[in-house]
């Protein structure tokens, strides 16, 4: 009897690496498969978690390249070399060329902490106290050549209370987090997602709207 196929998926982190770790937590249940893990920086935590999982780890180190054209290619050089299906960004803290992400266009996501397209970029918690709002999240993405500007496929709202902090809310948006990426990097893996013409699909159909994810459960849903 036949394993049925998993995509394989090639995950870029920078740093931490927690939503790496939800995926590690979930890939059994799902219909991908982890076969390698990049950081652009050494002696990082989830390359420790990578290694834990027994997933093969490789460190570009983004230094060591004299343009962002020559590192980029060199994590393509190692991803096809890995025969992977898609790429998931992770953390991954560098803005990455038209060249690359048109090479895996509709076949990579990155997880954003923002209800885009608020506060694309860095310091997103911060950013959504200054503007005094009642509501933050998260948004799960297809990756375009525009930074933080690919079609939302699912977004994750949390209540921002008087009493947050960037520190807190991060917190917030973190348990979003690692319930909804695992979810998504699942859709891609069946064929459920997809992005056709700059949009996002799901099931076949065109999202007028991001999807929403609106409650935690310990179970892994393995469909919507």
């Amino acid at each position: 009897m036949s394993t049925p196929h998993k995509m394989r998926l090639a995950v870029l982190i920078s740093g931490t690496g927690s939503n790496l770790q939800a995926l590690i937590d979930h890939r059994h249940q799902a219909d991908y498969e982890l076969v390698l893990v990049i950081s652009n920086r050494p002696d990082v935590a989830g390359l420790e978690k990578a290694r834990l999982a027994d997933i093969p780890q490789k460190v570009i180190d983004h230094t060591n390249y004299d343009s962002r054209e020559a590192f980029d290619r060199a994590m393509m050089t190692e991803i096809d070399a890995h025969q992977a299906e898609g790429v998931i960004l992770a953390g991954f803290m560098r803005i990455l060329t038209p060249e690359f992400t048109r090479h895996y266009l509709g076949r990579m996501l990155n997880i954003h902490p923002s209800l885009l397209p608020k506060y694309p970029g860095l310091n997103t918690h911060q950013r959504a106290l200054d503007a005094g709002d009642r509501e933050h999240g998260l948004s799960i993405h297809f990756v375009t050549p525009e930074l933080d500007g690919g079609p939302v496929i699912l977004q994750a709202k949390v209540a921002v209370s008087p009493h947050d902090t960037a520190e807190s809310l991060h917190r917030k948006v973190q348990r979003f987090e690692h319930q909804a990426y695992p979810l998504v990097a699942d859709w891609l893996a069946q064929g459920s997602i997809a992005l056709q013409n700059n949009q996002a699909w799901y099931k076949e159909a065109p999202l007028p709207q991001p999807l929403q994810l609106t409650e935690i459960d310990d179970a892994f849903p393995k469909h919507a």
